[in-house]
């Protein structure tokens, strides 16, 4: 769900507009580059006007963990663990036009950085709403559709075999982010096989080598400098 002008079709282009001139007027917009952090705080409203925000959580129960494994892990989770103490765990992207809010609960710390470079990112206080109720709805609504597809990425972590939670991890990303091409649908923006390795529960090593299977049974292919991409009938929902 887009809120942005990609969007032209469900709200008119000038509302956008005119909030994107407010936030630079009162310099509540600022534009990043590729991979910089994104300063935020808790109970503020973030939007993203151009490019795409990654957001990845660290946890301080990590190192314990990693010191201490449950015996009973299997050695692609004990893998992860390791990896715990010393990564970010990507946790999705926010694409042009969609919120975002960064809530802090203790022991996890939550973080935003610009995924590609240029990305715009515009801040406000809910109250500053009430100046486009109509907009209030629509970002209530964009949280709404994140939700749901977090309750999703939830479903995909919980099958067994890494190889099924981490088609079920590209679908879900090409589904919500994905743009067309000749075969199918790609992402459009890179994705490192150890960011994928830990919003999966595993490791770089492990991806790499189930992507190389993906690709043999043409569930996944590459697409242009490397971008991930699917064929449209592995696609259940239409990207956008």
């Amino acid at each position: 769900m887009l809120l942005s002008s990609q969007s032209d079709n469900a709200r008119p282009f000038l509302t956008w507009q005119r909030i994107t001139d407010w936030a630079q007027e009162h310099y509540r917009s600022r534009t990043f580059n590729k991979d910089e952090r994104i300063p935020t705080r808790a109970g503020l409203l973030y939007l993203v006007e151009r490019g795409a925000v990654r957001l990845v959580g660290t946890s301080q129960l990590s190192s314990e963990a990693a010191a201490e494994p449950d015996p009973e892990l299997d050695e692609d989770a004990l893998g992860s663990l390791a990896l715990g103490g010393h990564e970010e765990a990507f946790l999705g992207f926010v694409g042009a036009g969609q919120p975002f809010e960064i809530v802090a609960q203790s022991p996890f710390s939550l973080e935003s950085y610009a995924h590609v470079d240029q990305t715009t990112v515009i801040w406000l206080y809910w109250s500053d709403l009430d100046n486009w109720p109509h907009f209030r709805r629509e970002v209530l609504d964009a949280f709404r559709y994140q939700h749901q597809r977090k309750l999703l990425w939830l479903s995909t972590l919980g099958q067994r075999r890494t190889i099924d939670r981490l088609m079920g991890f590209l679908t879900l990303l090409i589904e919500e982010f994905g743009e067309p091409c000749e075969s199918g649908y790609y992402l459009p923006w890179t994705l490192t096989h150890a960011q994928i390795g830990s919003a999966i529960g595993s490791t770089r090593v492990t991806v790499t080598r189930l992507m190389g299977k993906l690709r043999q049974r043409k569930l996944i292919f590459l697409y242009k400098d490397g971008l991930i991409a699917m064929p449209a009938s592995q696609i259940t929902a239409q990207p956008g």
